[in-house]
């Protein structure tokens, strides 16, 4: 019988098919295989109305290439983990449960560890710290408990670490804001009381805001920082001299403290676009004048000193800010018609004037307020041109001051 060059073929295709399947099977290193069976029992899906199909299903072992098919992981050439991303990350998932077990530390060649948004318990291995090659850790939004590694402070290659919205205890670890490419810190949203630690690293991002650190603002900080939030603290004293060195600074959120003493010039030079000051015990008032190369603040420009005992009369300095919030301090006089202008003109959208001791708001005859525009002048030493129909609840009903309050001021 004549044999079939076709079938041969075929036989031949099959067993060369045959023959790669367990290669393939066993293309991921032995030592990462087992640390991602040590995660799996660790961790476990939380179930979902929505989904039935969590992030562990594409996980089986029995007859997937995790490198391949297993969601979250890539891996090199070579068959190690390079990234290792836990959950979904979407928004009806609820997450994983259980807790970070130490074998991740197996997975020697990680560069990326990320745990998505759950209800994760437990420390933080300390064990991370032999991660060398680590870049990136993002372990946010679950509820780790314990203090944050000192170990982290050994990984020199990580470019950001991200442990917010946890239970965090303890201190920050003084290594950590050393680390040589660390650029984003933040760890906002914990439990960490301790003082500032010195930061001497490149840092671009730093969050350290609703915890409970205590002490003075560290007298310098690098001038690389573009983003710095200290929201929600027990933090105290001066803020002079904390923005000398900061040229590229974008946004500066020190809110909710207990800072004291006069607002530095050095603030109010490069029109910092998104500045957060309120609810501190600031006193004194900006620079009358407004120096020759100062910039105008920009188009999503945000300053709040509200809930602070600022005195004197507004400065012009602030005019082009869209909003802009000053109420509840001890301002006097007539609002500049910088400020004016700017309202009606719409580039001022929100103007929070409320509960200080300001005498007029020389509206111009005929004029109208923009529809885009909340401009809330109550409680003040004045009977409002402006209704109360752009003023926050907080502001209360009353128009105007007791006649009583303004004499201080001599606005009787």
């Amino acid at each position: 019988m004549e044999k079939n060059p076709h079938a041969l073929l075929l036989l031949l295709f099959l067993l060369l098919l045959n023959l790669s399947l367990p290669s393939l099977q066993q293309k991921l290193d032995a030592l990462d295989l087992r640390a991602l069976v040590s995660i799996k029992n660790s961790l476990t899906d939380v179930p979902s109305r929505r989904s039935r199909a969590g992030f562990f299903s594409t996980w089986d072992f029995a007859s997937s290439d995790p490198c391949s098919s297993f969601s979250g992981i890539t891996c090199s050439s070579l068959g190690r983990v390079t990234t290792l991303t836990l959950g979904t990350g979407l928004a009806d998932s609820p997450g994983l449960a259980g807790s970070l077990p130490p074998a991740v530390s197996d997975l020697a060649e990680l560069t990326q560890l990320i745990l998505y948004p759950g209800i994760v318990t437990g420390p933080i291995p300390t064990q991370l710290g032999r991660l060398v090659n680590l870049r990136v850790i993002s372990l946010t939004n679950n509820r780790l408990t314990g203090q944050i590694p000192s170990t982290l402070s050994l990984l020199t290659k990580l470019h950001t670490l991200d442990l917010s919205y946890n239970r965090l205890t303890g201190s920050v670890p003084p290594g950590l804001t050393r680390l040589p490419m660390l650029k984003v810190l933040i760890l906002s949203s914990n439990d960490i009381s301790s003082d500032i630690p010195s930061v001497v690293s490149q840092l671009l991002h730093l969050d350290f805001s609703r915890n409970r650190l205590t002490g003075h603002l560290p007298q310098r900080l690098p001038s690389t920082l573009r983003y710095v939030s200290l929201a929600e603290n027990d933090l105290e004293g001066p803020i002079s001299g904390f923005f000398d060195s900061l040229s590229d600074l974008v946004h500066l959120d020190l809110s909710m403290n207990r800072f004291s003493g006069a607002l530095p010039a050095s603030l109010f030079r490069t029109s910092l676009p998104s500045l957060l000051l309120q609810r501190n015990n600031l006193s004194g008032w900006v620079p009358s004048v407004v120096p020759e190369d100062q910039p105008s603040y920009g188009e999503g420009s945000i300053v709040d000193l509200s809930h602070n005992s600022l005195t004197g009369e507004l400065s012009p300095i602030l005019a082009s800010v869209e909003s802009l919030y000053l109420n509840n301090n001890r301002l006097i006089g007539k609002v500049p018609r910088e400020y004016v202008k700017s309202v009606y003109l719409g580039t001022t959208r929100t103007l929070y004037l409320q509960h200080n001791y300001l005498s007029g708001f020389p509206v111009e005859p005929g004029s109208a307020l923009p529809d885009t525009v909340s401009l809330c002048l109550s409680y003040n030493c004045m009977v409002p041109p402006v209704g109360l129909a752009a003023c926050p609840t907080s502001a209360g009903t009353e128009l105007s001051r007791p006649a009583s309050q303004c004499t201080v001021f001599n606005y009787g």
